[in-house]
Order: C-alpha cells, then structure tokens, then sequence
C-alpha cells in the first residue's frame, strides 16, 4: 500500500516498485513484512507492505465510470436478487431500457441469467423480485478498499482516519 505523506491511502504497488521508491529515496517504510524478504546476492531486504511518500501528491476528484466489470465489483459478484455467486453473472437495467431506463449507477445492478430472464422486461416491483440491496454510486475509497482483501491487518489502521 503507497501512503500519501499525510498517510492518507493512494494505491497499492508491487514489491519492486516500492523497493524502487524506496532506494531513490522518494518513499519511507513504514510497515515490512515479517515472513518475506527480497533477496540478492550479497544482501536481503526488508519485504514492504506499507510505504509513505516524502512529498505530498495532490489527488484530483476521481470519478469511477460506468462499466460492467465495476457494477460486478461494487455488487461482489452476486447476484441482487437471489444473492448468487454463479459465475454467468450480467447487469440488469432496474428501470429496462426500453423504458427509458439509463445506464447509470443507480439503475444497474448484478443478476445471475436466470434472474435477468425471470424478470425480463419489467421493473423488480412488477416481477415481485425485491433487490437485495438499494445501487449507489461508490466512491474511489470505496473502490479502492474493495480491492484490499490482500492487505490484512496491517493495512486496516490506515484505511478510516
């Protein structure tokens, strides 16, 4: 994880780019690993899993776009309406397109095949499909935090400040 300098979090690197960060002396380690190390010939260093810039990066507004691959990352990859996991997953318009329903945030959402059949060309009130949960618009944080499952403990106490 690359830390801002006021340890806010950016983004997520790997070990060489860190390591590279590090011996140019544009980065601080603040978190190693303890059960791994980088090793060369002559010597071994430190495995990093948390690094902090030394000069504050200005962050413009992100906006994350519309697309199937992030409605499938905000919703789990489960289907919204029988909570699925099976692996033929697409989006559903809430509101059908042919109704005038847009491919926005707030109007896609996951649904296994036989879901998006079953509900057709209908909203879910009309087909008595309730939606698991209500479609939002994330935020970069909570994209970015999605894709941490690999962090661990160590990354949690710079995640929420």
């Amino acid at each position: 994880m690359v830390l801002n300098q006021s340890y806010e979090p950016l983004t997520t690197c790997s070990a060489i780019k860190a390591i590279t960060l590090l011996f140019l002396s544009k980065a601080d380690l603040i978190i190693a690993r303890q059960d791994k190390y980088l090793k060369s010939v002559n010597n071994q260093f430190p495995y990093p899993s948390v690094i902090k810039l030394n000069q504050y990066k200005k962050v413009k507004f992100r906006e994350i776009e519309v697309s199937k691959k992030n409605i499938l990352k905000r919703d789990s990859h489960t289907c919204q309406y029988c909570n699925s996991t099976s692996v033929l997953l697409t989006v559903d318009h809430i509101m059908p397109k042919s109704r005038g329903g847009l491919d926005t945030w707030d109007n896609l959402t996951t649904a296994c095949f036989r879901c998006n059949n079953a509900k057709g060309d209908r909203t879910p009130s009309e087909a008595k499909m309730p939606l698991l949960t209500k479609p939002f618009r994330p935020t970069y944080f909570n994209f970015f935090v999605m894709g941490l499952d690999k962090g661990g403990d160590e990354w949690k106490q710079f995640m929420y400040q």
